[in-house]
């Protein structure tokens, strides 16, 4: 595939038969959803209030499936581009929620290394990609000196740090992902599989969670939602992920295996993050963007660990892009 047709080859969007079964799967269970709800409470098998609440919840997700599933399918550049706004989003909500709205020349840095690390993931440049990390760092460190105002500095540099390791570097492998002629199954894989882990581990915490997993934290979450997300989510990846990595090392169920635990493990501890974060700040949800949900941070906090983790997972086993050109644009 070439650099051209992977950035812009929408007509390629359901080459690989997972994408069009994980896209179908999500329109057909979001219509089903609708009108299950609408019968459910037009018929008072459900109370008024919940009924409207569950209708909120569907419709949010109805508007949000095609901004995600959207740009995967329409090429890399989009999804690279998808990647940056949510990166961006993410950072003002978490920005505004910690007060660091308030450092206007941290947060530029933090911004300007956001828009830094997409050019890196664009121009396909893995050197220049992990430097960005230190890099910014540095910026944002020497950034907070030009206000002259020592007392706070520590905290200041401390929460920019924190924005850009969560929204710019985390997030950016999101990006990176799309450096591979297979990007397109590969992240439909893991927004499913992160998002369902969600739901599993709230299903199965309800039908038998006794034991509470972190009270302080997050009061509803389980041990038994916990180990139920995990064997469940497992469980789909061994599955979908034969078809996904078919002809690589990742088809031994040893390796998906592993990959299952990760990203079902890695995404609850994402979630219980930014529970921490909001418990110390005394908020329920970073803000009320998304109606039902919270705010984007709310629904994306799982993939804030997720991302690096298997990027770095499946990097080990077949790598990541190998097989497209480096550096399109700087033309090293």
């Amino acid at each position: 595939m070439t650099a051209r047709d992977r950035l812009f080859g929408y007509e390629h969007a359901f080459d690989h038969p997972v994408a069009r079964w994980i896209t179908s799967a999500v329109v057909v269970v979001l219509a089903v959803a609708w009108i299950a709800i609408w019968l459910l409470a037009r018929f008072g098998v459900v109370p008024a209030s919940l009924g409207a609440e569950l209708r909120q919840r569907t419709l949010s997700w109805i508007i949000m499936a095609p901004l995600m599933i959207g740009p995967i399918l329409l090429g890399a550049f989009w999804t690279m581009l998808a990647v940056s706004f949510l990166s961006i989003a993410c950072y003002r909500e978490y920005a505004r929620a910690t007060g660091l709205f308030r450092e206007k020349t941290i947060s530029f840095v933090v911004v300007i290394g956001i828009l830094a690390v997409t050019l890196a993931a664009l121009d396909h440049w893995y050197g220049f990609f992990v430097a960005l990390f230190p890099l910014a760092v540095a910026a944002i460190a020497i950034s907070a000196i030009l206000a002259d105002q020592p007392k706070g500095y520590i905290q200041r540099v401390g929460l920019g740090v924190f924005g850009f390791m969560l929204f710019g570097c985390a997030f950016g492998y999101l990006s990176y992902f799309a450096n591979d002629s297979n990007y397109r199954p590969m992240l439909l894989l893991l927004l499913l599989t992160v998002e369902l882990n969600d739901v599993f581990a709230f299903i199965c915490g309800k039908s038998f969670g006794r034991r509470k997993f972190a009270p302080n934290t997050s009061p509803n979450k389980t041990l038994g939602g916990a180990l139920g997300a995990l064997i469940l989510t497992a469980a789909l990846v061994m599955w979908l992920g034969r078809f996904v990595f078919a002809g690589t090392v990742l088809v031994e169920w040893p390796v998906l295996l592993g990959l299952g635990v990760i990203i079902s493990a890695v995404g609850q501890l994402g979630d219980l993050t930014l529970s921490s974060i909001k418990r110390d700040l005394g908020i329920k949800d970073i803000s009320n963007l998304i109606p039902g949900h919270g705010g984007l941070l709310d629904r994306f906090n799982s993939m804030m660990f997720v991302a690096p983790a298997v990027f770095h997972y499946v990097g080990y086993f077949k790598g990541i892009g190998l097989n497209q050109a480096p550096r399109i644009l700087t033309g090293g």
